[in-house]
C-alpha cells in the first residue's frame, strides 16, 4: 500500500477504532474493546477475523479464572498498515479548507 491510498480493511469505522487503541498498548482483551466500541461478541469476532485474515491482528486466548480470555495485539504489518492509513487521512485532511 502507498502512503497515499486508504487501507481498506482498516478503514471500517469499528476495525479503524481497533487499530487505534491498539496502536498505543501491547494487547487489550475482547471484552475491553467490546465495550469501548458498544458492539456486540459477534460483531467483534467478525471485525477480529477480518484484521487477523489481513494480517493486521494477533489473537492469543489465555485461561483466567475458569475460563479463557482472548487477547488482541496488533502486528507489525497491522502498525505499518495503520501508520499508512492515518498518514492517507492527514493528506487528504491537508487540502480541507477549514469550515
Amino acid at each position: 500500500m502507498s502512503a497515499a491510498a486508504l487501507d481498506p480493511v482498516i478503514h471500517a469505522p469499528n476495525r479503524l477504532q481497533i487499530c487505534c487503541m491498539l496502536a498505543g498498548v501491547d494487547t487489550i482483551d475482547f471484552s475491553t474493546l467490546r465495550e469501548a466500541l458498544d458492539v456486540s461478541e459477534s460483531v467483534l469476532s467478525k471485525h477480529f477475523k477480518t484484521l487477523e485474515e489481513a494480517g493486521y491482528l494477533k489473537v492469543a486466548k489465555t485461561p483466567s479464572d475458569g475460563r479463557v480470555r482472548t487477547w488482541a495485539s496488533l502486528t507489525v504489518a497491522g502498525r505499518k498498515a495503520l501508520k499508512g492509513h492515518l498518514a492517507a487521512l492527514k493528506a487528504m485532511m491537508a487540502g480541507v479548507p477549514e469550515i
